[in-house]
């Protein structure tokens, strides 16, 4: 049986695993050696991909995995910035700009060539399929149509995948660059187009084409910085925001949620695609930020610190906030392996899936998702009633449209419980999507009772709340009066 999976967490820029990278790069150097790739950073002369190999001094014989250098290991663990520097092909920017930007001087074309590789492996496969993420930085309000021109002009499509947008968190750096001012700039960048063409296809009709493929937005940076300023009532607002502190991890995720809640429901008027919220959080740094994103993203990447917070933990699985978990990748940045919380996680009934975060750092083979379900198996002894739900999840979660996701699970997927379980497209035991539903409805019970009886006697005792046991149908019996008390 052919059970679809989906990648959620995938940066594009590190989609291919190092051997893939290599031989690719290999290829660029004999095939398009005369082809002018970018500046001399001192002369402002073009350079042909033989003369920047050249300067950089080495030969196409000495090129190799090793030099190649861009694999995580044992000196990244708790070391970010020697983490991003493995993004650097034998340690050379100028090198990761030409085979891994979007926005170089050859316009991003050896990039897109490589990436259409990866989709054709995932096309290929039929049953594996993801959503990369790709950069908006902020900097120009020409970004999203630079972007969307690239994306179109090179053909980068593919059924299997589905954009995702990061923005990351450097307004600091580009305040002290002096290229920008306030932090009203970088929303005005990043959501001022989207706005226009949402009222006007016309306006931007790349970028309208473009977006019908792109499902969400995510924010990344190093969660592990400290935020050394405070979100409250007093922190200045976007317009007057002119701090050289970067604003704390509540803010940005904040103002995205806020300008991206608005964007969907202009586009959901028009009939046009909307976009998830799906931040990195917990993966490092301050555990409020998990409370950030409990109150504004729909899902998120990494989630480990929820394993020090119980409450939080529970929260996540009431609301079944989705987590997209990337153990290979802990391992070589924050967590070892055998202290992962996926397996508790998933034990215990969070919305959790697999995904791969950056196969060119962390994995070896062609297929890094497959490559993350059979260590985890091996590791914690996983049961094919384990890896199909994780399977399934991992659809439930992305942002595949609604006909595709009927097709992969059945087309009663969005009922709750059995019903929305067709056993012949995800392998899933009836038992195992009884359990989890139940499980879940006797918890929201439990609360339900809880408010209803402090809200009657004013306060809640021990004791004073009924804990209802299995619900027999497969929907929370839960009546209208009720609910409406509960909303008063």
């Amino acid at each position: 049986m052919i059970l679809f999976q989906v990648d959620t967490h995938i940066h594009a820029s590190s989609c291919m695993n190092q051997k893939h990278l290599l031989r690719f790069i290999k290829k660029t150097i004999r095939t398009k050696s005369d082809v002018y790739v970018c500046e001399d950073p001192k002369t402002k002369k073009p350079m042909t991909l033989s003369e920047l190999i050249d300067k950089i001094g080495i030969t196409l014989y000495d090129l190799n995995i090793d030099n190649l250098d861009v694999h995580a290991d044992r000196n990244t663990f708790h070391r970010f910035d020697k983490f991003n520097a493995k993004y650097n092909p034998i340690g050379q920017s100028q090198l990761r700009e030409v085979f891994l930007k979007t926005d170089n001087y050859i316009k991003g074309v050896f990039f897109a060539h490589v990436l259409k590789e990866v989709f054709y492996d995932f096309s290929e496969s039929k049953y594996q399929n993801a959503e990369p993420r790709l950069s908006i930085y902020g900097r120009s309000i020409n970004e999203w149509d630079n972007l969307a021109k690239w994306a179109i002009d090179c053909k980068v499509y593919s059924d299997n995948i589905r954009w995702l947008i990061q923005v990351p968190r450097l307004f600091d750096v580009y305040h002290a660059k002096g290229s920008m001012k306030y932090f009203q700039d970088i929303i005005t960048n990043v959501f001022q187009p989207l706005f226009e063409v949402t009222v006007n296809p016309k306006s931007h009709p790349e970028l309208h084409a473009f977006l019908q493929y792109v499902t969400g937005f995510d924010s990344v940076d190093d969660e592990s910085k400290s935020d050394k300023v405070v979100f409250n009532a007093s922190t200045p607002t976007p317009d007057v925001y002119d701090l050289n502190e970067n604003p704390p991890y509540s803010y940005y995720i904040f103002y995205m949620f806020a300008n991206i809640s608005q964007l969907n429901q202009l586009r959901s008027h028009r009939g046009l695609n909307t976009f998830s919220f799906r931040p990195h959080c917990g993966e490092a740094g301050n555990i409020n930020h998990l409370v950030t994103c409990f109150l504004l993203a729909e899902s998120i990447n990494h989630g480990l610190l929820l394993r020090k917070a119980p409450v939080l933990q529970y929260l996540y699985f009431i609301a079944q906030i989705g987590i997209a978990m990337s153990p290979l990748s802990n391992n070589s940045l924050f967590l070892d392996y055998h202290r992962n919380p996926l397996n508790d996680f998933l034990a215990r009934g969070l919305f959790v899936s697999l995904s791969t975060d950056d196969p060119l750092q962390f994995h070896f083979t062609k297929e890094p998702l497959i490559e993350e379900y059979s260590i985890a198996a091996q590791v914690w002894k996983f049961t094919s009633t384990d890896m199909c739900e994780l399977a399934r999840n991992s659809v439930l979660m992305s942002g595949f449209s609604p006909l595709i996701k009927s097709h992969w699970l059945g087309p009663n997927y969005t009922q709750e419980g059995v019903m929305g379980n067709d056993i012949t497209r995800s392998n899933l035991p009836n038992i195992r999507v009884a359990y989890r539903f139940e499980t879940l409805t006797q918890e929201l019970r439990l609360l339900l009772n809880s408010v209803l009886a402090s809200r009657t006697s004013g306060s809640v005792s021990p004791g004073s709340s009924t804990v209802m046991h299995s619900p027999k149908k497969n929907h929370i019996s839960t009546d209208s009066s009720q609910i409406d008390h509960l909303k008063k």
